[in-house]
């Protein structure tokens, strides 16, 4: 394990797909979605402990999270977890983890990731990992993991491959972004073989990405850099309120990957899925012989196919004649919602939060 070896997790996303089970006071990556008795933050932290030094990840997250973290994490010193005093996207929470590993590392190569994908095939993924540590370690390049698509998915964005400059057998630069595409697209994607699935999986030096920030993201970066004398200070928390206060909400891949000439692609295959929405954790789920995903230990179904359930195990459910639904109850609230129209659920958590404020959401 080599120590020039840094992660970062983000971890202060609000999960509202995943609404009523995902709560603004307790996201999905706290929870055990999967049932497999650890919440999905720990997941990923248990993955990429096996490549980095502990004392090495640090988690990003919003400021009222910051327990839940602490006690989910107990391995973790709170100097490792960076919070945010309001939601500004992924690139702020980048450049401040950044600033937080220069002030330790300045040789640091790191990997940016999310806290709630399913990784199936963790050896595979490890490996993957390693290959683009090295890789950057010896490149000036900002890459990024592609998954290898298995059908024409609309729910995800999609990287399009250079294969007229391939570093490796499977490091391509990247010509192309494009974000998530309608069906029709989608299998033209699908079917061309040069495109890939945008895992959100990021891999750089610390020195390489600080200097994209620099071209591409002057004005975040200006604001952040006023604090290298404050980070791993008493100050850092005032400080941070106030950069967070005058800084823009934009996505690092709207900001720095679509923009920079030097990004690449590791195209990977490791049985991966960023667990969005209902639909996802739907396929990854066993099914009963009608194709139904049932959490619930006193659920009974009847003439029904093809829905998830997902209601506590003290909850006494009897279902009848429907098919392609999501149901799920938490705590004060029942979701009975189609599945081909989940991308609602969202629209239902903005129009409860008007009408009913943030008791329900």
């Amino acid at each position: 394990m080599k120590k020039n070896n840094y992660c970062v997790i983000m971890a202060g996303g609000v999960g509202s797909r995943f609404w009523p089970l995902s709560r603004d006071s307790k996201p999905k990556q706290f929870l055990d979605i999967l049932g497999i008795g650890q919440t999905l933050l720990q997941q990923t932290f248990e993955r990429f402990k096996k490549i980095c030094p502990v004392e090495n990840i640090y988690i990003v997250t919003n400021t009222r999270y910051k327990d839940l973290v602490l006690e989910q994490l107990p391995e973790i010193h709170q100097n490792q977890v960076l919070l945010e005093p309001s939601r500004r996207n992924t690139a702020p929470c980048i450049a401040y983890a950044n600033y937080k590993i220069q002030k330790t590392n300045p040789d640091a190569n790191i990997v940016v990731a999310p806290s709630d994908h399913l990784i199936l095939k963790e050896k595979k993924f490890l490996k993957t990992i390693k290959e683009a540590f090295d890789f950057v370690d010896n490149n000036n390049v900002l890459l990024t993991l592609g998954m290898k698509p298995n059908r024409p998915e609309t729910g995800y964005g999609y990287i399009q491959i250079d294969k007229k400059e391939n570093k490796t057998s499977n490091i391509n630069k990247v010509k192309t972004f494009t974000e998530k595409p309608d069906s029709e697209l989608a299998k033209v994607f699908f079917e061309s073989g040069d495109f890939y699935w945008n895992s959100g999986i990021f891999i750089w030096s610390l020195k390489t990405i600080m200097n994209a920030f620099e071209t591409h993201l002057y004005e975040v970066n200006a604001l952040f850099s006023k604090g290298i004398d404050i980070y791993n200070t008493e100050g850092e928390e005032n400080f941070i309120t106030q950069t967070y206060s005058e800084c823009k909400n934009i996505s690092i891949d709207y900001g720095i990957m679509e923009k920079a000439k030097n990004v690449y692609v590791l195209c990977s295959e490791f049985g991966w899925s960023d667990l969005g929405t209902w639909g996802s954790l739907y396929e990854h789920s066993k099914k009963d012989k009608n194709s139904n995903a049932i959490k619930g230990k006193n659920v009974f179904v009847y003439d029904s196919e093809n829905c998830i359930v997902n209601v506590p195990d003290e909850k006494l459910v009897v279902m009848q004649g429907l098919a392609n639904y999501i149901v799920v109850e938490s705590e004060n609230t029942l979701l009975i919602c189609k599945k081909e129209e989940e991308q609602q659920i969202r629209q239902f958590v903005n129009d409860l939060s008007i009408k009913k404020g943030d008791k329900y959401v």
